[in-house]
Parts: structure tokens; sequence; C-alpha cells
């Protein structure tokens, strides 16, 4: 909206007062004189706290600020829904809650119940529920929506406050005063300017007036909070570009690493198949090369087990184990005490051993032996049987 000047201002009957009787002496220095009965404002002096109002609410909602426009007067709540929601600014329209802004954590639960009962409506829940409690719901969502319908977008304290008529909105200006929050007003004759951060000396009762206020300070907001709006656009898109970019190299990143990780992993592992097959290698040419040297050395050993069985044979006295099992002697056993000596065990026993066992040298040198031994035994026993005749 284009700015307003003293023509407008004066078209739209800004510089009406209330009467004399019922001014308050703080808009002394605002007001330009009477006309029956009636105090005329300064519209000089209007028009430069208006641009100054103006051109706050423009940085203001260019840096992404919030205003909060204020207006429960019938003359001002048409301009007042309107302009708020071309500028998407909360508004208060209707009737102001007490705690709105000091108490904003308790209203900050009630918003979200009406955010919870406006998609219950929506998804068609409601229709779902038995009708006393289908009614009570219902009921519960209209009184949400009047009293904190403006406000439902409202996720934190607004960083500014546009009230149109201070007698009415005294509850608000309070609590702004309170928190510290920039006020910008349309203050009339019987109003007390003080609290107000920015004033703007005005009639508040005529519609004109009030409209012209309105869509100044709401136009003025409005492009502010378009270019802001176009910047954080652009802010969010190069953002997320970034973050593309930054997403995409990572992956890159990784799936280098991966690969890195692949090779190297590879590379032990050929490493380590090519180091087993190295000591595979080793070791069969160390069999093949034991194999011959081991054929070499069996044919000496059996050569010298025959050079050794030799002397032996020419005449090396047996061991006595094998002379004993050769010849069959037993040696005697002591005979038990009081009792007949045994008859010799026969040595028969012994055979099959000397038979096992070939005979060697020494064996075939005691055979002779006792082949005439034999004989001699004979001969005894025969002397032996003709004494025992001829005695009988």
């Amino acid at each position: 909206m284009p700015e307003a000047g003293l023509k407008e201002l004066l078209e739209a009957g800004v510089h009406f007062g209330h009467q004399t009787r019922r001014w308050n002496p703080n808009m002394r220095r605002y007001i330009f004189g009477e006309l029956d009965g009636i105090h005329i404002i300064d519209l000089v002096q209007t028009e430069a706290l208006l641009e100054n109002a103006r051109r706050f609410a423009g940085e203001l909602a260019s840096g992404g600020g919030t205003v909060l426009f204020v207006g429960t007067k019938k003359q001002a709540r048409g301009p007042v829904e309107e302009w708020a929601n071309r500028c998407k600014m909360p508004y208060v329209n209707q009737r102001w809650l007490g705690g709105l802004l000091t108490n904003f954590n308790t209203m900050s639960a009630r918003i979200a119940r009406l955010h919870e009962l406006t998609g219950w409506r929506e998804e068609g829940k409601l229709e779902l529920l038995p009708t006393k409690e289908r009614m009570g719901m219902l009921a519960e969502l209209a009184k949400l929506e009047f009293n904190l319908g403006g406000v439902r977008d409202m996720d934190r304290l607004p960083d500014a406050v546009f009230v149109t008529d201070l007698k009415t909105e005294e509850i608000a200006v309070r609590e702004a005063a309170r928190l510290r929050i920039p006020i910008i007003g349309l203050v009339d004759t019987n109003c007390d300017p003080k609290p107000i951060d920015y004033v703007i000396p005005g009639n508040d009762d005529a519609i004109r007036s009030c409209q012209l206020v309105i869509g100044t300070i709401g136009g003025a907001v409005e492009e502010g909070a378009g270019a802001w709006r176009v910047q954080e656009e652009k802010r969010i898109a190069v953002e997320m570009e970034r973050r593309k970019k930054e997403e995409e190299e990572r992956k890159k990143r990784e799936e280098e690493e991966k690969e890195r990780v692949a090779a190297e992993e590879a590379a032990k592992k050929a490493a380590a198949e090519a180091e087993v097959a190295k000591q595979a290698q080793a070791a069969q040419q160390q069999a093949q090369q034991a194999a011959p040297g081991q054929a070499q050395q069996g044919a000496p050993g059996q050569g010298s087990g025959a050079q050794a069985a030799g002397p032996v044979g020419a005449g090396d006295p047996p061991p006595p184990a094998v002379a004993k099992a050769s010849s069959g002697a037993v040696p005697p056993t002591p005979p038990p005490a009081g009792g007949a000596p045994k008859a010799p065990a026969p040595a028969k026993a012994a055979e099959p051993a000397a038979k096992a066992e070939a005979p060697t040298a020494p064996e075939k040198a005691a055979e002779p032996a006792a082949e005439e031994k034999a004989p001699a035994e004979a001969s005894v026993g025969k002397d032996e049987a003709a004494k025992e005749g001829g005695e009988s």
C-alpha cells in the first residue's frame, strides 16, 4: 500500500478526536486545536509518526520478526483479520484472553488442543464418536477457534504488537509492556500514550481511519515479510543444495573408503595365499631332496648288517640265550625240601624255538658234541641195566 499522506489522512477523518471534556492531558502535544467541542489532531505529526511506525514494522518483518495485530473493536475487526491474513501474521479480533502473552505456556497447550481437534474433524474421527462426546468436542473446537483462531500459528511470543484502541485493549497493552514487547498503537485523544513505543495519533472510532492506519502498517509488514520469505526460500534452497553436496561427497568418501578397505583385504588375502603356496612348494622341494638321500643311506645299511653277521659266523661265541636255546640244556632246579628230586624237564620244549631260528655257525659246531653225548648216555644206561640183572 502506498504511503499515507496528508490528503489521505484528511479524507479518512484521522484528524477528528474526542470531545474536549473527555481528553487525556498526555495527548496535549499531539492536539492541533478544537472545533465545536471536539479536539483536532495535528496531522503533520501523525504523518511523520505513521511513517516512523511503518518503517519500524517493515524492518522488523524483513528480518523475520512477527507482528501481532490486535483489534477487537467492531470498526477494526475486519481490517485486522484481512491484513493479518495477507501478511501471514497472528491476530486477535474477537476477544483478548488474559495471559495470552504473560502466560504463553498455558496458551500454547490450548493452541495445541485446537490443532488436535481440527485434525480430528478433518480426518473424520469426530463423526465416529458418540453423539454426546462429539457435540462436546465440537463446542470446544468452536470456542477455541473464536478465541485463539487468529494465533493458532503463533509458536512463540511476537516481536511487536500493533493495537488499534488502547482503551479497549488495555489488558493487551499491559501484558506487552510487562514483557517489554514494542507496541505500535493508534492513539486517540482520550488515551494515555505513555506505554506506547510508536505512537500514531488519530481517530480510532472511524472505520475509514482504522482501515487507513491498519492498511499502512499491514502493507509495510507484508512487503517486509514477503522479502524475508524470498530470502529465506533462497537460503533454504542453498542450504539444501549444500547438504545434498555434502551428502554426495560423504557417500563418495564412504564408497572410496570401502573400496580401499576391500583392496587392502584382497591384497592381504593374496599375500597370505602366496605365502602358503610358497611354504608348500618349499616343503615339497625339501621332501624331494630328502628322498634320494634316504635311498642311498638304506643300501649301505644292508651291507653293513651282512658284514656284521660274518664275524659271528666265523667263530665269535653266540649270545648266551641263543646258545642255551640251541643246545637244549636247561639249568637244574633245586629240589624241594624233604622231597625226591624231580626229573629234568625234557628238552623238546626248546626245539620249536631252535627250529624257528636259523642255525648259526656256533650252533652247527655244538651239534656233533650233542650227538656224541647222546650215545654215551645210552651206553651208561645199558651198563646200569646189566648190573641190575646180575644182582637179581
